[in-house]
């Protein structure tokens, strides 16, 4: 599977969740399930010692037995497949939780397997063409075998049975939504060799288990097993929707090799331009992307803010941390002016803060930036690397949380950044005699509110080379809050990224998070003034 193939995914599953809103009029006689199998004891110590067993035999690929009729399915003829409603997991029960399936085809050819969980119980759910309504995919009629599978599940409140919270889809992807009940980027269960100069591979999770919650429950728990050519692991998601919907994530991980690079908590996005990047601002729109920004909380407590850019060639970054508190990618910037896309509405698209629930020990958040000159492609990755490499035989024990939202703990009580801008340096009027390039950083929070009258405050800004110039802080009264502006001139002709990092300082304290920035300077033959 390779990185288009699993964002394309992600876009059929957006798609779909459109259709299946115009879709929606249930009916109350709620049809039966059919099973695959008797009711099997299961638990997580169970399925962790699957998994474990799992990696101790050499990986067994999924065989793509899809029938032709379905694997030949085109665009148009897949997305006119709708679940029906009436067919739903819990339909006619008492829970606040409500369950619909994927069909196969198209990019979703490896089937997988989903229980349904009660009282210790589980039985696997079979296929059934009554589910659907194949539309105009030629599929109706057609005989599936019951063992066919799913290509994932959506989660629905059944107060709201038109929009979905969350989405299990495509490899070891999900996404979900908060109040705003606006998709926008991804999580994954695992990443592993991301960003090295060879095809990633992409786990995938085989099967599910959908627990019943009880009926005044507001809380839903999934398992899944996961499965690679270098790794398996056992899954235990607990859902809460809400204005920030929340995931606890906890997860045993059981190496069948040494891993390179293997990602923890992974996030998948995409930045095509904003206001900091218009490389490949071609379209009408003035900012286009899911996420902003990357957000760190260090283990000793720094707030860090990474603007995220669309760079030329793939940019890989890592911020070295121990225990941390958190991290994400954000989208802070919700004004629709800022956008003018009134169908994507990007202005809406949640952010995503990973927050560990035990100590992770010594690492690294890493950042991947992919150049794309497409929207419909993620081209941001972001996870946290160990810095001791999995082994096999071994078993790894990681416990976080996800906030979805418009507002998660990604954002600090402290001044906090909500602007960058970049442009030519030099001073307007002034003949320019040399390259340079300007950065703006604008700031807001409670904290310059309690600033007294006429307070000193201070830009402390470093960079790992070049001369930096022009420096300012001044309020900023639009945002109640303060700019900070400077000129970078680079001293030589390299063109390799320079590191810049920012924060504003009262009274010998920091009154602002970090803002830190990455800027591969032009050619020089390209440096013009």
């Amino acid at each position: 599977m390779h990185r288009r193939d699993v964002l394309k995914l992600m876009s059929v599953a957006a798609f779909l969740n459109a259709a299946t809103v115009a879709a929606a009029q249930r009916s109350r006689s709620a049809e039966e399930l059919h099973y695959l199998s008797e009711a099997q004891p299961f638990d997580y110590a169970a399925l962790k010692g699957r998994a474990r067993a799992l990696a101790a035999q050499p990986y067994q690929a999924a065989q793509n037995r899809l029938p032709a009729e379905v694997k030949q399915l085109d665009w148009d003829q897949y997305q006119s497949i709708r679940f029906r409603p009436d067919h739903e997991l819990w339909a006619d029960e008492h829970t606040r939780f409500t369950i619909r399936f994927f069909h196969m085809g198209l990019y979703f050819e490896l089937p997988v397997r989903i229980h349904a969980l009660r009282n210790g119980l589980a039985r696997e759910i079979a296929y059934d063409a009554a589910m659907f309504d194949h539309g105009k995919s030629g599929l109706a009629g057609v005989a599936l075998p019951p063992d066919l599978g799913f290509a994932g599940f959506r989660v629905l409140m059944r107060s709201d049975p038109e929009r979905d919270i969350a989405a299990f889809l495509g490899a070891s992807y999900f996404r979900a939504v908060g109040g705003e009940k606006q998709y926008g980027l991804s999580a994954r269960g695992l990443a592993v060799d991301t960003g090295l100069p060879r095809p990633e591979e992409f786990p995938r999770f085989t099967d599910f288990w959908l627990e019943r919650p009880q009926p005044a429950s507001d809380r839903l728990r999934v398992y899944a097993l996961l499965d690679s050519p270098s790794i398996s692991g056992a899954y235990r998601f607990d859902i809460v929707p809400g204005d920030t919907l929340v995931m606890d994530v906890d997860t045993a991980l059981y190496p069948r090799k040494a891993i390179e690079r293997i990602g923890i908590a992974p996030l998948t996005s995409m930045y095509l331009h904003g206001e900091n990047d218009r490389r490949v601002a071609i379209d009408w729109r003035p900012e286009i992307h899911d996420s902003d920004g990357l957000a760190l909380w260090t283990g000793n407590g720094e707030r860090i803010w990474r603007p995220l850019s669309n760079p030329e060639r793939l940019a890989f970054n890592t911020y070295r941390d121990e225990n941390p508190r958190g991290f994400g990618l954000m989208q802070r910037d919700r004004d629709f002016a800022h956008y003018q896309d009134d169908g994507a509405f990007y202005n809406r698209r949640p952010s995503l803060w990973v927050e560990p629930r035990t100590g992770w020990g010594k690492g690294e958040v890493a950042l991947v930036e992919i150049p794309t000159a497409d929207e419909t492609f993620d081209n941001i990755v972001a996870f946290w690397h160990p810095a001791r490499k999995p082994q096999p035989g071994e078993e790894m024990l990681y416990s976080y949380r996800l906030h979805w939202g418009a507002r998660t703990p990604g954002m600090p009580a402290i001044g906090h950044v909500v602007a960058t801008h970049t442009g030519i340096g030099g001073v307007v009027g002034r003949p320019r005699s040399y390259y340079s390039r300007r950065f703006v950083v604008d700031f807001a929070g409670e904290a310059f509110a309690r600033l007294p009258a006429k307070a000193e405050v201070e830009a402390v800004i470093t960079a790992s080379r070049g001369e930096v110039e022009i420096t300012s802080a001044r309020p900023l009264h639009p945002i109640k809050g303060y700019r900070a502006m400077f000129d970078l001139k680079p001293t030589d002709e390299r063109p390799d990224p320079i590191n810049l990092r920012l924060y504003l300082r009262h009274d010998g304290k920091a009154l602002t998070e970090t803002w830190v920035y990455q800027w591969t300077p032009p050619p020089a033959q390209a440096r013009k003034f």
